[in-house]
């Protein structure tokens, strides 16, 4: 078993799932061919799943990052955001291909987003999904990367996030209470501050 990428007992991130626990490595016969495959173990959804150890790059699977790494991500949380779309549609597909990407920062950055947009106001149902989605995978990773606890990480991710964000919620206040128009508000989000689709949330614009 030394060959392969991942071990079993290792932990990894599959995107848009979670961390898992690699199980077992198994040979299984497809299409009379036989294959080699990842069993992987995810908790958060009490899910197992198999993943074909020759896609598996292709898929996203990776290890889960280092302590640093997870500590840079959780710093991030405090950062300013560039200006995004008013447009949520957009901002979900958007957001979306950076959860497929699966890396820490891509998931990170989804978080930071939709925090502060959900501030500026209330997210589509689709998005809020989306939020808590990657907000979860967040946590998770974060947890398992520093030894610490999710609840231990969501407290972290949200001192980092609130300063900035009632930063941006105060200043939107000021802007409705001029009749600021919703279409221009990436006017105020500048450098210091911070902000799934389907045809049934048509009616669910921002606008």
């Amino acid at each position: 078993m030394s060959d392969f990428k991942f071990q079993v007992n290792q932990k990894v991130v599959y995107p848009s799932q979670g961390v898992g626990t690699i199980v077992e490595i198994q040979e299984q016969e497809f299409d009379d061919k036989k294959m080699m495959y990842y069993v992987i173990y995810i908790e958060v959804s009490d899910m197992t799943v198999m993943i074909p150890v020759n896609i598996s790059d292709e898929l996203g699977v990776r290890a889960i990052v280092s302590a640093d790494k997870a500590q840079k991500a959780l710093d991030s949380m405090g950062e300013a955001i560039e200006p995004v779309t008013s447009d949520w549609k957009q901002r979900y597909q958007m957001n979306l291909e950076l959860l497929k990407n699966g890396t820490i920062e891509d998931i990170a950055s989804i978080v930071r987003c939709l925090y502060h947009r959900s501030k500026i106001k209330d997210l589509p149902i689709q998005e809020r999904k989306l939020y808590d989605s990657a907000k979860k995978l967040l946590e998770d990773e974060i947890a398992y990367a520093l030894d610490k606890s999710p609840k231990e990480v969501e407290a972290l991710i949200h001192a980092k996030l609130e300063p900035l964000g009632l930063m941006i919620q105060a200043k939107n206040n000021v802007h409705n209470d001029d009749d600021f128009d919703d279409d221009e508000e990436d006017v105020f989000i500048e450098q210091d501050q911070a902000e799934p689709m389907d045809d049934d949330d048509d009616d669910m614009d921002d606008d």
